[in-house]
């Protein structure tokens, strides 16, 4: 009889997320709690959560995470960004040591603004300038990896079981209006620091069950517009490919949606709404390269929001609950029940068809 660790689970990986609707801050706990059930759809190769309203006081200022393999490192990055940024604040980000979590990189974050005579300079407006800062980093800067880089949020992320990070990086302190969490399971990808999910660019992070087939495709059509992957596994691409087509591009979440998880062409063909129709002919056509084939299910965080997403066939099993103003999405209903027992309205997103939930207007 085989063991465990020599079974390929393909369906493997863990998601999970909550918000708030009106914006009231949650402890890490619950999410923590919430991977529990989930144990053994990882492999303890990656786990990771992402926060957002966690940075109050330095609510306007990009909070770069970094990992940096040696103090040489350190000391050239921070050199790079005192060139181009103001830095507010640098520090160690607070661990707790844990047996479970091993070999850690030196681990910092900062909280910095763009010079403004360097955006005069190369006629930028912030955000590009500061997505071009996470990719120049991340490409050319040996042994440093911006793995965080929006406002008022964080990434966390380690090599080791998601309950074993949460307790690592002590979120249990934090409080965020909004948290989505992963447990990885690789099965094409090693498993390192870099390449636990999520996956961020700006105020976006992604946490993925799936594989990616179409991943050469796609990577090699979002790199033409200046966003490298270098963090050796398929799930970044759906981030740089969600920054281009929401940011870049101006869509709105629904038809962003719509490209990377397109209808097929019959049922295209099939709509009877006739500006429906010819939207989904248009995003097809324009976008073609964008379409991500292969099973997964996705959860987009987002300032103020969050965005869950099947593929078109429906091949990895997502659930939806609510229960007063939280919105509870996981990979299994368990995870849910764990972060909210009462939880209400439970369902399972049709494939290809996004749920978005936003928290209301000026309460984060």
């Amino acid at each position: 009889m085989k063991k465990e660790g020599q079974i390929r689970i393909p369906s493997g990986c863990a998601i999970a997320a909550v918000i708030s609707r009106s914006g009231k801050l949650m402890s890490g706990e619950r999410i923590i709690k919430a991977m529990e059930p989930m144990h053994d759809r990882s492999n303890g190769l990656g786990g990771g959560f992402a926060a957002y309203g966690i940075y109050p006081d330095y609510k306007d200022f990009y909070a770069f995470h970094i990992f940096f393999d040696c103090r040489d490192t350190r000391k050239k990055t921070e050199a790079f960004l005192k060139e181009h940024f103001e830095i507010v604040k640098g520090e160690i980000i607070p661990t707790r040591k844990i047996p479970e979590i091993t070999d850690e990189p030196i681990i910092w974050r900062y909280f910095i603004t763009p010079l403004k005579s360097v955006l005069a300079e190369l006629q930028l407006d912030e955000k590009e300038f500061v997505a071009r800062t996470v990719v120049k980093i991340n490409s050319e800067i040996s042994g440093a990896y911006v793995f965080s880089s929006g406002k008022n949020m964080g990434t966390f992320k380690a090599v080791g079981f998601p309950e074993d990070v949460g307790r690592f990086y002590k979120l249990d302190e934090y409080e965020a209006y909004s948290w989505t969490s992963h447990g990885r399971y690789p099965t094409n990808t090693p498993g390192w620091w870099g390449g636990a999910h999520p996956f961020t660019l700006l105020d976006y992070s992604v946490v993925h069950n799936g594989e990616i087939s179409s991943y050469d495709a796609n990577r090699r059509f979002i790199e033409m517009f200046g966003y490298k992957c270098n963090l050796q596994t398929d799930t970044e691409v759906i981030t740089y490919i969600l920054d281009y087509l929401v940011r870049r591009q101006g869509l709105t979440l629904g038809e962003a949606a719509s490209v990377i998880a397109a209808p097929f062409w019959s049922t295209i063909q099939n709509k009877t709404d006739i500006y429906d129709k010819e939207k989904h002919k248009y995003l097809r056509t324009i976008f073609p390269s964008l379409l991500i084939t292969g099973p997964f299910s996705i959860v987009l965080g987002f300032n103020g929001g969050l965005m869950a997403l099947n593929d078109r066939l429906k091949l990895r099993s997502m659930v939806v609950g609510e229960k007063d103003d939280k919105v509870f999405i996981a990979s299994e209903e368990a995870a849910i029940r764990k972060m909210e027992p009462y939880a209400e309205n439970l369902w399972s997103p049709a494939g290809g068809e996004p749920v978005i939930i936003r928290v209301e207007e000026g309460k984060y």
